[in-house]
């Protein structure tokens, strides 16, 4: 039987696919359309194949959030600019500003890497990346900081981004809300590289996963809320 036109495109294409197309295209629809209207089957006739040929590629719903989140981390690690860590107050701007420069130009996919529980309890959204956390630290303690330093400056910094940027991507179209439904029928496995047990690249990380996986989310409330507090007394005392 011949086949029409429309299934030889779509075989034709089906040919072209690749994991890094579909992951750009997902977030290219997430950047048009926000995070709800994305499925695998607006995802397929976007790229013009059938939804089932995605799938060889793509692992779940889990796999290809994770991937949009990984596209996103990967490009702000290759925009770090390395003159800029000769001193730690250097290295943090740049690092802050390339972090709300994804929020800035992927407001509507900035809450996935915002918001997503990583795989990893030293991986504090919005730094995701292994090697960009194993960056921060080894930056910080090369400049002076011992250890429990380094770490404290690694949450507050956190915590800091998380908190303006999640906000200023809701300000422009970001949904912090959950996706309805599931975006495919798939059962991925652990979100792929988030929170890799294989730390020989990282090696302050592996060297600091006690201090970076405890829970002081009290005391780091408490803390900013008296900074909070310190800086709004400051101001109204002048």
């Amino acid at each position: 039987m011949t086949r029409s036109g429309d299934e030889k495109g779509r075989t034709s294409a089906a040919g072209r696919l690749s994991r890094e197309l579909i992951v750009q295209t997902a977030l290219s629809q997430i950047d048009a359309s926000g995070l709800q209207a994305l499925s695998m089957r607006s995802l397929a006739d976007g790229l013009g194949v059938e939804a089932m040929s995605l799938y060889r590629y793509v692992h779940g719903r889990e796999d290809l959030l994770e991937g949009i989140v990984d596209v996103l981390v990967r490009d702000l690690t290759q925009r770090l600019d390395p003159e800029l860590s000769g001193h730690w107050q250097g290295f943090l701007q740049n690092l802050a500003h390339e972090v709300r420069r994804i929020a800035i130009e992927h407001p509507k996919a900035f809450p996935l890497v915002a918001t997503r529980h990583p795989a990893a309890p030293w991986l504090r959204p919005p730094l995701r990346s292994v090697e960009v956390v194993n960056t921060f630290l080894e930056t910080l303690i090369d400049q002076g900081f011992d250890d429990e330093q380094a770490v404290r400056a690694y949450r507050s910094f956190t915590s800091f981004l998380l908190g303006l940027l999640l906000l200023e991507s809701a300000v422009r179209g970001g949904e912090t809300k959950p996706v309805d439904e599931a975006l495919d029928e798939g059962g991925a496995d652990i979100p792929e590289g988030d929170g890799r047990d294989d730390l020989d690249d990282a090696p302050a990380v592996r060297r600091l996963k006690p201090l970076l996986s405890e829970d002081r989310s009290d005391r780091e409330f408490e803390a900013s809320l008296e900074e909070l507090l310190d800086r709004i007394s400051r101001e109204v005392a002048q």
